[in-house]
């Protein structure tokens, strides 16, 4: 591998038996200059963007984003693969690194933005969540700046979506918004707030979850036999009536078709969780 360019101390534009390519790692361009054989040993990362308007921008980030920053956001992908043991494609190395620039620029000038899908996250991605909080001791401790918890959703966000790209059968990213958005239809039937950090609210969370993600081959993971259906729905037919207007907006909104299955395995769980809430049967 040749240098053609060097972006920075830890980022080189190499020429790979005609092919072009851009080569990180620590130090890789040290005592290096054009045309130089790029050291082996302190190859880390390669990458091969066929999209040359985000070969460019990747070009552009690693020249003007301080080498910290970036080395910050390459270890904590690094790290998140390790956890998740996955292979993430070239994308997340320019999403998460512009994010994480952004961020920071904007809690250096004491602006914080609100992440109203943060419980959501929290419950529903805790593997990635905890991959968040692995990001904020990290940042902490190399760039001295404290990001609070709605970033580290955020970032949780981030290599959540870098997973599905990577071929998970994980949920979809917008799951989280769409529950959100049921759990206010929820609160609106009871008349009553749920509690972010209560055990039922996490237990709601977890079910519905459970419920509307899909299974690998994109199809609801849960189909209950016709005669349990029609049971169920008259066993609980004001909850089904409620669960019916939810999931027809859910598709208004979100392109999320539901099946009588898992309309009734909603209504079953809201019964249950207006039992634990002490609220009279409907």
């Amino acid at each position: 591998m040749k240098i053609k360019k060097i972006l920075n101390n830890n980022a080189v534009i190499v020429d790979d038996q005609g092919q072009e390519k851009i080569v990180m790692g620590g130090g890789v361009s040290f005592e290096k200059g054009k045309n130089d054989i790029v050291d082996p040993s302190r190859i880390e990362k390669i990458f091969i963007l066929e999209d040359q308007e985000r070969y460019g921008y990747l070009q552009e980030m690693l020249q003007k984003l301080p080498e910290e920053e970036i080395a910050v956001s390459e270890h904590i992908i690094s790290h998140a693969e390790r956890e998740l043991n996955v292979s993430f494609n070239e994308h997340i190395h320019i999403a998460l690194t512009d994010h994480l620039s952004h961020a920071l620029e904007r809690l250096r000038s004491g602006m914080i933005i609100h992440n109203t899908l943060l419980e959501e996250i929290r419950i529903l991605y805790p593997a990635e969540f905890r991959i968040g909080l692995y990001a904020r001791e990290l940042i902490a401790t190399r760039l001295q700046i404290d990001i609070p918890e709605d970033e580290v959703g955020y970032i949780a966000m981030h290599i959540h979506t870098a997973v599905m790209n990577a071929g998970s059968s994980a949920a979809s990213s917008g799951l989280a918004a769409l529950i959100r958005d049921m759990v206010e239809d929820i609160e609106y039937v009871l008349n009553q707030p749920l509690d972010r950090k209560s055990a039922a609210y996490e237990r709601l969370i977890s079910q519905l979850k459970s419920i509307l993600q899909s299974s690998v081959d994109g199809h609801p993971a849960a189909e209950l036999d016709e005669e349990i259906i029609v049971i169920a729905r008259d066993k609980y037919a004001d909850w089904y009536a409620q669960v019916q207007e939810m999931t027809d907006h859910a598709e208004d909104e979100y392109g999320y078709s539901c099946t009588d299955s898992q309309r009734v395995l909603i209504a079953i769980e809201l019964q249950r969780l207006q039992e634990r809430l002490g609220h009279p049967a409907r």
